[in-house]
């Protein structure tokens, strides 16, 4: 007889909070995209093609070369000096180091932030649609999530200020969102800031993308116009590289303290030796040279997607969004379609994407889709859209066709 025989089984009890934690469906779908000869439009992967090798590796042997015990070692819970000086310098307002957290990636920050302002019940404000993984950070914490309407321009400020009362934060991606690659206007975003601050409502901005415009840089960041009511979240990731996971959270004082006893709590500190390698790296301007050469990969991209879909989806009934830079854009098929239903017909077809309905906070549109336009190559854009459009004229309605 085996020892384990002799034992009764354990029960585990789990967290209520546990039971609101979901896997990522993209996370999900990405499992799919594994299999050879498959085009994927659905990860927002950045591509690989704009990472720079060379400059961390000439950053890597400085850093152990001049200081590798310090590198390795624990360290601030803050972050590296540096590193939070270059992140103030960075940034297009007022703002002291000390205001500066650097965090485990920017969806740490997101989960930062659902611990130190959010109870259960609390009530949430989020764009529709919003990011998916910013309604996974706040889940556990057992929130009211209220999506407020948005359109073309951003999001719907009258809905806001109707859904106001009882909220916590307003949580915004102004520019190139993630799902949709819009961006919000420069009127709305005033008629944003301008709304929050007469309500008392505190914006949470989440900006991973702002670099990547295409033709010309977006507005100015809402927290840059109400630095005291705003948290903002940026990240290294889709300018460098997202191996390293490293992001940063600006706040007021009184908020950043709070953030910081939550990071202690959750990881120590972020690694230093990343840490170390990114302020290295940030050193002569290296960014202003770095950051145009991913501009303009992904412009092309997104025109070779545009153009793929003008020409193969004509007649259909699709309608999709010319996103100003970013990594994605929207599209909605006809009345009567389910994209999740089109997705293993698409699949089939070795092409695959992103359901829109997991970015709503409620009431989803099952017609939406996602489709990132950064890591297939022109070719196989053209090829995944002559795939995609066939399954959805394969699957239209009849009285849509």
């Amino acid at each position: 007889m085996k020892p384990d025989d002799l034992k009764p089984p354990t029960c585990w009890t789990l967290a209520r909070r546990a039971e609101r934690m979901n896997a990522s469906v993209i996370r999900e779908i990405l499992k799919v995209t594994e299999r050879p000869g498959l085009i994927s439009f659905a990860g927002g992967l950045p591509s690989p093609k704009t990472f720079p090798v060379d400059a961390f590796a000439q950053a890597c042997a400085e850093v152990l070369h001049e200081d590798g015990s310090g590198a390795l070692q624990y360290a601030a819970s803050e972050g590296y000096g540096p590193l939070r000086e270059a992140v103030a310098n960075m940034l297009p307002w007022d703002v002291d180091p000390a205001q500066v957290l650097i965090t485990t990636g920017s969806q740490q920050g997101l989960d930062l932030v659902a611990k130190v302002l959010v109870d259960s019940g609390s009530r949430v404000l989020v764009e529709t649609p919003t990011y998916l993984g910013a309604l996974q950070a706040f889940a556990p914490m057992e929130p009211e999530v209220v999506g407020v309407a948005a359109d073309a321009e951003g999001l719907d400020v009258a809905d806001l200020a109707a859904k106001t009362k009882g909220a916590r934060f307003v949580y915004v991606l102004p520019n190139f969102q993630n799902p949709t690659g819009r961006t919000t206007s420069e009127p709305r975003r005033q008629a944003l800031v301008q709304t929050a601050r007469e309500l008392g409502l505190p914006i949470v901005e989440d900006n991973p993308y702002g670099d990547l415009w295409f033709d010309a840089p977006p507005p100015a960041p809402l927290t840059a116009r109400n630095p005291q009511g705003s948290i903002y979240l940026g990240s290294f990731s889709k300018v460098l590289a997202p191996g390293l996971r490293l992001g940063y959270v600006i706040a007021p004082a009184a908020i950043t303290s709070k953030l910081l006893q939550a990071k202690q709590a959750a990881d120590l500190h972020s690694p230093s030796f990343n840490q170390r390698l990114v302020a290295k790296v940030l050193r002569d301007g290296f960014l202003d040279r770095h950051v145009p050469t991913i501009r303009a990969l992904y412009h092309a991209q997104r025109d070779t997607m545009l153009a793929a879909m003008e020409r193969e989806m004509q007649g259909m009934g699709v309608n999709w969004n010319v996103p100003e830079g970013g990594m994605f854009l929207w599209a909605r098929l006809p009345r009567g379609m389910d994209s999740a239903a089109l997705l293993s017909k698409a699949v089939e077809k070795n092409v695959a994407f992103v359901p829109g309905a997991a970015f709503y906070a409620s009431e989803p549109d099952p017609r939406t889709l996602r489709l990132s336009f950064v890591t297939a190559s022109a070719e196989q854009i053209d090829i995944g859209m002559k795939a995609l459009a066939a399954a959805v004229r394969e699957n239209l309605p009849s009285q849509a066709c």
